[in-house]
């Protein structure tokens, strides 16, 4: 466990012109009475301070008793007035991301009114470099850290996080690998900590891709407009950068593992003052009910004495649970106005920032081990024992001790022992070491197991066996007589009976087995005749998954074969825009051709590997039906003869009735016909449920397949509506300006637009790089990052603009 710490919290002001010098106050140090100084308001100057005092002046309206509180003093661990962006990293978040990379987890959180600075303070001002704020700063430091450590395989992960209403999204969501999620994101506890099930995490490898997953993210995010805030955010939001180094050190199997949670918070708000209403209003609820249940939270744990801490009150708390008074160093901003107004407010956030400074967290370095470098350093330290082995017998004179896995030939010398010494002709067995002992005891078993198969096929050349577990054969030979009530065969052979047990081998019994045998064997024949007499095409799948398959099929890899073909069609690549086809396209002629016209046309072009596969999947699916209703037929087939065979079973029992019943010893006798109709019962029931299995399986195939075909025929009416507009509505020259591979797909937007988009942001840029790389060098990637994330928005945007104009 690591070392208990307490939380740091800071307080950052918001500059203002009207700062409430007589109500405010800083502090330098931490003695009671000492000199106070009035706050600076101007503009630029950077000040940190260690205490901040609020005085409130009595309400006369109360009258001349007036208990009324009116001084609070508040000690944290800074005071940000007028403070620069780069002072506030440098003082609240520096520390916590150079120990991210020693393998400790950090979490900083913005918390405060509304309109109070929060996004600024984490997030910054996009669109001017020195002002950007913690989060990009972060991201930049741990590349940094990174560049400097050429001793680890450092790896770095980001996700974006939102909480609205009471509900999780994931703001990276809008990225074309990732998609919507189909489940709803949740909240999963395990041994290791609190993780969202859902959330995606990406892989950046560069500082420039992780800016552009943060102002993804940022584009994403839900604000909304009131009184006090023209952009205020309306949701908690959580940047989660996930550090994994591995020393590059072969021997070293173990790495550290990190976790850093910048959090953004949505402010409260005084709806009487915000002015709220209708779906701001909602949104308000909800984010003072979240805050009031995180501060909650915090007073449990500030407290020693309570033993439950309410962490599941809302998604809030119970996202971050592992950063309150968990493994993580953690930082508080916390964001107030110097306006007199919002005094109250000011006051509420700074008793939130006191209460915060209670909590002891016990931050400890994440250390695991990898799995794959632990056996290759197993290995080699298996190898060497084996080698210093090896010197101790030969010091020892024992050279034949061999501590490699045995191979065939000891192994078949060692079954040969075993049999010799059970058979008597061996009276004792060298033992070298330990694995020989096991290896003999091995042996051991294994010829007792074939003992027990040769008894048993013995046993059957004799006499018919039946499982014990078979309950129908055994109810079926009780009912006719052929048993007793503790299962012993009973029957002697008279004149034109039958019977069991008793009699001879040589007498007509066995011969009725001999046929009995005949007759499983004239079924078993004409199953097989009837499974031959649907051949395998090229394209079908002549899978049978019955348990009671004895004889494998000549054609298993055949079958696999196509299973995997069949399963490669299910995938269908996309196809390539700069197809040669596409380029030899006939011109086309003035007027467009109906669509019908058009879609033959398309099947033969662009569209021929979907339809091959579209046709392939229809031609399996058809075939599918076909063997289906060619099982059902044989199903009811034998349905039919179990009917005739119940029927003639029947009736020999009425007529044995009738002619009188043979018993022996109390145990009825039945005669040979009865007996074979029994078992050929038996044999159709059995091959009954057999052809029902199958039945089932083939159901299965076909409802896969019909998905597989429904899927193609979407993809292939979906790619000739493409190819239809893009050929026939989209003049020739404005086709020859998109070239194949550019980022704005083909076909869907005006060459004009195209243009003078890229020229617009062409321009943005190269006035951005004038006037910012000069005094921030390090600026190149964060502005790239910027410059693709509003390219994207605005080909986005026009595309949706384009889409509603063709909808009218």
């Amino acid at each position: 466990m690591g070392t208990r710490k307490k939380v740091r919290a800071f307080v950052r002001v918001k500059p203002t012109d009207d700062f409430a010098h007589e109500m405010i106050r800083y502090g330098d140090d931490n003695k009671m009475g000492g000199p106070r100084q009035t706050a600076p308001c101007k503009l630029g100057q950077e000040v940190l301070k260690l205490s901040i005092d609020i005085h409130l002046k009595k309400d006369t309206r109360r009258g001349v008793v007036n208990n009324q509180q009116t001084d609070w003093s508040f000690k944290l661990d800074g005071v940000l007035h007028n403070a620069s962006q780069d002072l506030v990293y440098e003082t609240v978040a520096k520390d916590v991301i150079s120990q991210a990379l020693d393998g400790y987890n950090g979490t900083i959180m913005c918390y405060g009114q509304t309109g109070a600075g929060k996004t600024y303070t984490m997030t910054g001002a996009t669109e001017n470099y020195k002002h950007r704020g913690i989060l990009p700063r972060a991201l930049q430091q741990v590349f940094r850290m990174i560049e400097e450590r050429p001793t680890h395989a450092i790896t770095v992960r980001v996700s974006y996080l939102e909480i609205y209403n009471e509900r999780l999204f994931d703001l990276l969501s809008t990225l074309p690998y990732v998609g919507p999620s189909v489940t709803p994101m949740t909240i999963v506890e395990n041994p290791q900590g609190v993780f969202i099930k859902g959330l995606s995490v990406h892989l950046t490898s560069q500082e420039e891709d992780a800016f552009s997953l943060l102002f993804e993210g940022e584009t994403n995010r839900i604000i909304a407009s009131h009184t006090m805030n023209k952009n205020s955010s309306r949701s908690h939001c959580i940047f989660t950068i996930y550090v994994e180094a591995h020393s590059r050190t072969l021997s070293d199997e173990k790495y550290i593992t990190s976790k850093i949670n910048l959090v953004d918070l949505a402010g409260s708000e005084r709806l009487g003052k915000s002015g709220s209403e209708g779906r701001v209003l909602k949104e308000a609820t909800y984010i003072n009910k979240s805050l009031s249940f995180l501060e909650q939270a915090i007073i449990a744990l500030g407290d020693q004495k309570r033993d439950h801490i309410p962490f599941r009150q809302c998604k809030l708390t119970h996202a971050l649970k592992d950063s309150l008074g968990g493994n993580c160093s953690m930082v508080l901003v916390t964001n107030i106005y110097g306006d007199a107004a919002q005094l109250e407010e000011t006051l509420s956030s700074l008793r939130f920032a006191s209460r915060m400074k209670l909590i002891t967290t016990e931050p400890a370095i994440n250390e695991k081990y990898d799995a794959e470098r632990m056996v290759k350093n197993l290995e080699k330290e298996l190898a060497l024992l084996k080698q210093e082995l090896a010197i101790h017998d030969s010091l020892a004179n024992r050279t034949l001790v061999n501590y490699d896995p045995m191979d065939e030939i000891q192994i078949a010398e060692i079954n040969s022992q075993v049999r010799r010494y059970l058979e008597g002709t061996l009276d004792e067995m060298d033992i070298i070491n330990l694995r020989q002992i096991q290896e003999v005891f091995n042996q051991f078993r294994v010829v007792l197991s074939q003992q027990e198969q040769e008894v048993e096929s013995a046993l059957r050349k004799k006499y018919i066996l039946i499982d014990k577990n078979d309950f129908a054969a055994i109810s079926a030979v009780q009912k006719a007589g052929l048993v007793d009530v503790d299962g012993h065969l009973v029957g002697e052979p008279d004149g034109q009976s039958f019977g069991l047990g008793v009699a001879p081998f040589s007498t007509k019994p066995g011969k009725k087995s001999k046929s009995r045998k005949t007759f499983k064997e004239q079924l078993s024949s004409s199953a097989r005749k009837e499974g031959a007499s649907s051949p395998v095409g090229g394209k079908d799948l002549d899978v049978s998954f019955s348990k009671t398959q004895l004889t494998p099929s000549s054609k298993d890899g055949d079958i696999k074969d196509m299973l995997l073909r069949d399963r490669e069609t299910s995938n269908i690549e996309p196809l390539p825009s700069d197809s040669p086809k596409e380029e030899l396209r006939p011109p086309r002629s003035s007027t467009p051709p109906s669509k019908s016209v058009a879609f033959e046309d398309f099947k033969n072009e662009r569209g021929s590997e979907i339809n091959r596969i579209f046709k392939e999947n229809k031609s399996i699916l058809n075939e599918r039906r076909k063997r289906a209703s060619k099982t059902t037929q044989r199903i009811n087939a034998i349905k039919r003869e179990i009917d005739i065979t119940k029927e003639a079973l029947n009736f020999q029992k009425s007529l044995r009735e009738k002619q009188g019943e043979y018993e022996n010893k109390g145990l009825m006798i039945i005669d040979e016909e009865e007996f074979l109709l029994i078992l050929k019962l038996k044999d159709l029931k059995k091959q009954y449920r057999t052809e029902y299995q199958d039945l089932c399986d083939l159901r299965a195939e076909i409802q896969y397949c019909q998905h597989l075909v429904d899927q193609c025929r979407h993809r292939l009416l979906t790619e000739f509506d493409i190819w239809y507009n893009e050929s026939f509505f989209i003049p020739e020259d404005m086709q020859v300006a998109l070239k194949p591979g550019s980022s704005i797909r083909p076909g869907m937007v005006p060459v004009s637009r195209i243009v003078s988009l890229g020229e617009d942001d062409q321009d943005k840029f190269s006035q951005l790089q004038q006037m910012m790389l000069p005094d921030g060098p390090d600026s190149v990637s964060f502005y790239n990052a910027k410059v693709k994330t509003e390219q994207k928005h605005n080909y986005l945007k026009t595309m949706m603009g384009l889409q509603q104009t063709h909808r009218k």
